[in-house]
């Protein structure tokens, strides 16, 4: 099909507009050495007051909570006045520079370094310039409520285009109100292709850079559909996109990394998976949940992320609601969609259940605490160890249990989450007006009532209690099962090496083991490839006692196990199910809108 360019109205009166304010920031772009990848930018920055300024690089990015520190990638720093004279800039900390001496004009110039094509960073080479602009572009926070404009030089001799969320100019110059939409703004610039298709008079667009062929492409582009036409009918419509448009920004290339980036207007999408590579049903998961992202967190936003700093970790104690209630719908919307049947989708809540349920975590915080943690988990490194698997729970796997539970609470009272999240929608998302945790909780008591809103908020968000999820799946006709004769260790064991931390409560916890001991034998049976801890355990029972010989810092030690229960539950579809209503209150949850 062909390339579909962003359409601009009044293009001209905005050029104007843009190019008579004196205090716009303008950038070009371009990557003539793409195979080393690196990229040349220049940063013009006019009507500047005060006689020193300041520019930098971001340390965060829309959509992340951690610091990611961009600058370390920026190198050939040159700084010029409007006349072309040379201006000494000073660096009062390693993401800034500090200049003096300016005419109210300041002309800065670097190569800038990109090699991670994902959500967060960006990437440059011969097959692409993927661009998050927090990790591309320098800035002035004195000019942030100004207008930007963009210039792109894409490389002909690639046949590379421009797709962004940005307005467009002209030719390849595009238009952002301020810093920050345009941080908010990834472009994909490639020789991709776009597929597109018209909701109440806006237009989704999805962009594909990858190796496989136009058909695998349209294949794919109808479960698309499928699923933006069924997240639309939880919310009742599509949120209204600046210009009209919406842009799925697709890189499925070996070169790339696995990701997803929610933004105002459009959603980065990276996989190695080719769609001929098992892509087309793998790579769903992250368009249903990106795309969810348009109402729930772009427009349902939190207040503690209201403005996004670019200068800090953005700390918010609603992810739980954001990220985590956008998890529990990324799944039912393919089984509504029909990209999953009812038994798949039932059996995949099994891993996140089990995740949540039997984590010790909940001892220590509580929903809005483990959203909390997000500037340490978030695509954060650290070289220290630490006791995550014991203290923390993933905001998005315990957001989704939650979603999970409440949804199914409503439903036994006739409600559902689905209506809910509308009057979310219509009393902060479409009027863009912030929420908090207070908010939700109001709102909670006012759909389901105050018994209701107040019992859940009291139990499951401010405190870590969990609801009676065997009453709850039966209510729907799903059964919850362990098996009482399955005996647990408590922890993995690689080639007879503990490999992380022991879980509090479990078996090995008890016994003393930890992270990095070495298993030898068990009651005498020495621990071989061929003769693993796994297969020993199988064939025994609850409560039996193992004698453990094993290898801490080279020294040989002792200890006794006692085997527990195994905590694993099993979910399944339960297909003996006759009772009307309970198949009623099934086929409500679960089938397409």
């Amino acid at each position: 099909m062909k390339y579909l360019f962003i359409l601009l109205t009044a293009f001209v009166t905005v050029a104007t507009h843009a190019q008579k304010d004196k205090t716009a920031t303008s950038y070009t772009i371009s990557f003539e050495n793409a195979v080393h990848h690196e990229a040349q930018v220049t940063a013009l920055f006019s009507g500047i007051k005060g006689k020193e300024v300041t520019f930098r690089m971001s340390r965060t990015s829309p959509g992340r909570y951690a610091i990611h520190e961009f600058a370390k990638n920026v190198y050939n720093v040159n700084v010029t006045d409007g006349k072309g004279n040379t201006l000494n800039a000073t660096r009062p900390d390693p993401y800034s520079w500090n200049v003096k001496g300016h005419d109210g004009t300041i002309q800065v110039s670097y190569t800038l370094f990109a090699n991670r094509g994902d959500g967060t960073y960006a990437q440059i080479d011969e097959t692409h310039a993927h661009l998050n602009m927090p990790a591309t572009f320098m800035y002035m926070p004195s000019l942030a409520n100004k207008p930007i404009q963009v210039t792109f030089k894409p490389r002909k001799d690639f046949n590379w285009k421009v797709a962004t969320q940005l307005k467009r100019i002209d030719n390849n110059t595009f238009y952002a109100k301020d810093l920050q939409y345009f941080m908010d703004s990834p472009t994909e610039i490639s020789n991709h292709s776009i597929r597109s298709f018209t909701v109440d008079k806006q237009t989704v667009n999805f962009v594909l850079h990858h190796n496989g062929t136009e058909a695998e492409l349209d294949t794919y582009f109808e479960d698309v559909k499928k699923v933006v036409l069924q997240q639309k009918e939880v919310f009742g419509k599509l949120p209204s996109y600046d210009y009209d448009n919406y842009y799925f920004l697709a890189c499925y290339i070996p070169n790339a990394s696995g990701d997803g980036m929610e933004h105002r207007n459009s959603t980065i999408l990276t996989s190695t998976r080719s769609l001929a590579d098992g892509g087309l049903t793998r790579n769903m998961g992250t368009v249903s949940h990106e795309f969810f992202h348009g109402w729930n967190v772009e427009r349902i936003r939190p207040q503690s992320l209201e403005p996004f700093d670019f200068e800090a970790a953005n700390m918010s104690g609603e992810l739980w609601f954001a990220e985590g209630f956008t998890s529990y719908y990324t799944s039912l919307m393919m089984c509504r969609a029909g990209l999953r049947s009812k038994e798949e989708y039932i059996k995949g809540l099994t891993g996140t259940f089990n995740y949540v349920w039997n984590s010790p975590a909940r001892a220590f915080f509580n929903p809005i605490e483990m959203s909390y943690q997000a500037p340490f988990v978030d695509a954060a490194t650290a070289v220290d160890p630490v006791n995550r698997n014991n203290t923390f729970i993933s905001y998005y796997s315990y957001g989704s249990a939650l979603g999970l539970a409440l949804d199914l609470s409503l439903r036994e009272k006739g409600l559902n989450l689905d209506d809910y999240m509308k009057l979310v929608w219509q009393k902060h998302g479409k009027k863009e007006k912030p929420y908090t945790v207070e908010d939700l909780h109001t709102l909670l008591k006012k759909y389901a009532g105050d018994s209701f809103g107040d019992f859940f908020f009291q139990n499951y968000i401010y405190k870590s209690n969990m609801p009676d999820m065997k009453r709850l799946f039966e209510s729907v006709g799903v059964s919850l099962s362990q098996d009482e004769s399955k005996a647990s260790f408590g922890v993995p064991i690689v080639n007879g090496a503990i490999t992380r931390n022991t879980t509090i409560g479990t078996a090995a916890y008890k016994a003393g083991l930890e992270k990095g001991d070495t298993i030898i034998k068990v009651n005498n049976e020495v621990v071989t490839k061929d003769t693993t801890l796994g297969d020993i355990i199988a064939s025994l029972s609850p409560n039996n006692v193992l004698n453990i010989t094993y290898e801490r810092h080279g020294v040989a030690r002792e200890t006794s196990v006692t085997l527990q229960q195994d905590p694993s539950y099993t979910i399944e579809l339960d297909t003996t199910v006759s009772d009307k209503k309970i198949l009623k209150r099934r086929d409500m949850w679960l089938n397409a809108k």
